[in-house]
């Protein structure tokens, strides 16, 4: 057991270090090396939780989803709460910033960053699909729709907050979006019970959140031999590289 939690403590340094190297230098420009380098870690070890650099872009996709929240009766608010702590989440995690900076990074070409918005956009299209079951949207409401034009306007609103002034004010901005989003899609009775104030996140997280285990992709199980093997250099990959 603690050898696994060795391991898990090792895949997190090792996705923040790539998370910081990422930000600063831009996917496309971003080396194995310098990973490595920032995270302190051998190859060995790197690659025994990613086989690629692609990967580790993958891991920090993975970052803003990774948070479980508290359930709320109402579907809707559980979408309003969401939107929320992710606007706070990327004012105060490096990795969560980083996550949605590789999502927007359009020099990154060779990247395929439709797995970010694809990752989002089935959360929503889940919270909504329950909320349309419990009646609580309007009828002509086209689900598939309504998450696309969300994750789009969060998209946008986070960008310009960012551009204007490092998303200091970025929770107010997203709240005005949600004024003006949800009016069209929410059954009048049950928008007047939704939570929508700037310090929403705040009471969220208050609650208690549970973090979500990294991702299980079958090598943290083996983590009391193999990652030990790795750290020594007797695990890489046939197809590891030290380059980008």
């Amino acid at each position: 057991m603690a050898r696994q939690e060795r391991a898990i403590r090792t895949r997190r340094t090792i996705l923040e270090a790539a998370a910081a190297v990422f930000d600063e230098r831009g996917y496309t420009s971003a080396t194995i090396g310098e990973i490595l380098d920032r995270a302190g870690v051998t190859k060995g070890a790197l690659y025994f939780h990613f086989g690629s650099k692609e990967e580790l872009a993958v891991g920090v996709f993975e970052e803003q989803l990774a948070i479980t929240l508290p359930p709320q009766s109402s579907k809707l608010q559980e979408l309003v709460d969401s939107g929320l702590v992710l606007a706070r989440r990327l004012r105060s995690e490096p990795l969560v910033r980083a996550s949605v900076g590789l999502a927007l990074d359009q020099g990154a070409m060779d990247l395929d960053r439709t797995a970010a918005f694809r990752m989002w956009f089935d959360q929503n299209v889940q919270r909504l699909a329950e909320a349309k079951a419990q009646g609580e949207l309007l009828p002509h409401v086209d689900v598939a729709e309504t998450a696309e034009l969300l994750v789009g306007s969060f998209s946008g609103v986070q960008l310009l907050s960012q551009l204007r002034c490092q998303r200091q004010d970025l929770e107010r901005r997203v709240v005005v979006m949600f004024e003006h989003f949800l009016p069209s899609i929410t059954v009048p009775a049950v928008l007047a019970r939704l939570d929508i104030s700037v310090d929403r996140a705040e009471q969220v997280l208050a609650q208690g959140r549970v973090e979500q285990g990294p991702v299980d992709d079958g090598r943290a199980a083996h983590a009391p031999v193999d990652e030990r093997q790795a750290e020594q250099g007797a695990v890489v990959p046939a197809q590891a590289s030290s380059g980008a």
